[in-house]
């Protein structure tokens, strides 16, 4: 029996390297963002760790911390809008990234169904041909098992 051969095989190969490629991209964006959002949590946690440290002060030394604190605040605050439009960056990049895997992944889905039609044509094309090669084979058979007893019935004249 041949062994089945799809021309399009190559195309294939490629799409689901080409989705494994992007699905690794997606996986490293969604790490990133998670990454960003711990890095923006925990600057968030520090300021309001801050804030209540210098609200459980008394009021004389409160003031001399209050001032240090919103003078460098505007830096902590500027690193946070930093991080929020890098989180908002990363969304969009992540949006379009799995819109790319997901439009690979139908088209390779689809090219399988293909595939798996074009299987199913070519082993029943082979079964006919095998059950036309043992058809010929039974009639010859039967052919040369009916004629030997004529043959043998002409040499006896």
């Amino acid at each position: 029996m041949r062994r089945f051969a799809w021309r399009l095989q190559r195309v294939l190969d490629v799409k689901e390297k080409q989705e494994q490629i992007k699905t690794q991209e997606l996986f490293a964006i969604t790490e990133e963002i998670t990454q960003t959002r711990s890095e923006l949590l925990a600057k968030q946690r520090i300021l309001v760790d801050i804030l209540e440290s210098i609200a459980r002060e008394k009021p004389r030394d409160r003031l001399g911390k209050q001032e240090f604190f919103l003078k460098y605040s505007a830096a902590t605050d500027e690193r946070i809008r930093q991080l929020q439009k890098k989180i908002v960056e990363l969304e969009k990049k992540q949006k379009d990234k799995i819109v790319e895997v997901l439009k690979i992944r139908r088209f390779k889905e689809g090219l399988q169904q293909l595939r798996e039609q074009a299987k199913r044509k070519f082993i029943e094309e082979q079964d006919k041909l095998e059950q036309k090669q043992l058809d010929e084979i039974a009639t010859l058979s039967f052919a040369r098992e009916n004629r030997k007893p004529e043959e043998d019935a002409g040499f006896e004249d």
